[in-house]
């Protein structure tokens, strides 16, 4: 089979969903376009002109199948390339720009209007969660209610009828058994491995952290994830007060280095005011690292109750009180050597969820002709 593969700002994790993609279907013939994650605006507006008047001879190119990341501007780049109009497509939904937690007063509708004609235009839409396509069709109903005129009704109900919950698949080296695990002999060990911005909740991580400290409960705790050149003032703030609780610090560059510290830790904790799938849990919970995540998002469709504890986005102190109570337990757990048993996530490797994708892209295709 032919397939056309269009990733329009392929950052990490559009990148590392398109790579195993490929991966998942070696015996495929793909063409894979990509554009740089930066300049977003422009990039998620203009994907469709680099790419209808950049690349035109490989758009032209006969294929069976069209696979784009919702980055991808599809109505436009199916007006402009005529061949791509009659051929199958379908658009793949990490993240959706109408929950996205963009500050602007008013947000920026040009990239929400993409998503919301991209889906319309394609023949099929997955979501990476229930979470994800609720909050997508949530934000395109009340978007088309603000319209002032010349609306045509139903169009949430139009794209639910052609969409579906897939996951992004992990890799299978998050589950390969491994010489490190995580020692009876240390003190209990959490991670924090998130991007260091706002909508991760830092502010809670640090609160809840503080209260250990006050306690005198022993940990150690490795906060690592992406950097930017402009993070929350509090990753200082932590870093100055936790001192020598805290072990390994910023982006871990290596695969290697990353998991073998994942290994090593005993809890994966998430403060998150924004996750659509949670990827980064789900690799240490692959990894062997105990899941306390907040039940909201999309973790409760991931995890069971005994791992989330309770939700009260609004009531930060409440929140930073449960997560202390939570860890002290599982600090004295850990010092009488039981522990809860990490739960199995391994529907969510590419071994388990690869015929769910091929069964997805089959439905698209139309029988051959005897």
């Amino acid at each position: 089979m032919r397939v056309l593969l269009l990733s329009a700002y392929d950052a990490h994790s559009h990148r590392r969903w398109r790579k195993g993609l490929v991966a998942a279907f070696p015996g495929w013939d793909w063409s894979v376009l990509t554009l740089p994650p930066r300049n977003f605006l422009w990039r998620v507006r203009g994907n469709s002109l680099s790419w209808a008047f950049g690349e035109r001879g490989v758009l032209e190119q006969p294929c069976d199948l069209i696979i784009a990341t919702s980055m991808t501007d599809l109505s436009t780049l199916r007006g402009m390339v005529a061949s791509l109009a009659t051929t199958p497509a379908l658009v793949y939904y990490h993240e959706n720009q109408f929950v996205y937690p963009d500050r602007r007063t008013p947000p920026r509708n040009g990239p929400r209007i993409i998503n919301l004609y991209s889906a319309l235009a394609a023949d099929r839409v997955l979501f990476n969660s229930e979470y994800n396509r609720q909050t997508f069709l949530d934000g395109v109903q009340a978007f088309l209610s603000s319209i002032p005129d010349q609306v045509p009704p139903g169009i949430p109900a139009v794209i639910r009828e052609k969409s579906a919950i897939l996951p992004v698949p992990l890799e299978q080296h998050w589950f390969e058994p491994a010489s490190e695990s995580a020692s009876a002999d240390a003190p209990l060990t959490l991670v924090w491995n998130h991007r260091w911005e706002y909508d991760k909740g830092p502010e809670r991580l640090f609160a809840a952290l503080m209260k250990l400290q006050q306690a005198g409960v022993e940990f150690r705790v490795h906060v690592i994830g992406q950097q930017f050149r402009d993070q929350p003032a509090v990753f200082a703030r932590m870093r100055a007060q936790l001192g020598n609780t805290i072990g390994a610090w910023g982006m871990v560059k290596a695969d290697a280095d990353y998991r073998r510290l994942l290994r090593e830790s005993h809890v994966v904790l998430s403060t998150a005011l924004h996750e659509l799938q949670g990827l980064a849990v789900q690799e240490a919970v692959a990894c062997g690292c105990i899941p306390l995540v907040p039940d909201r998002l999309a973790y409760p469709e991931f995890f069971e109750p005994g791992f989330r504890y309770p939700s009260t986005p609004d009531n930060p102190e409440a929140e930073v009180a449960t997560i202390a109570a939570r860890l002290i337990k599982l600090a004295g757990q850990h010092r009488d050597g039981r522990l809860p048993t990490v739960p199995d996530i391994d529907f969510l490797s590419w071994d388990s969820l690869q015929p769910a994708y091929a069964g997805q892209f089959a439905a698209l295709i139309p029988p051959a002709e005897p």
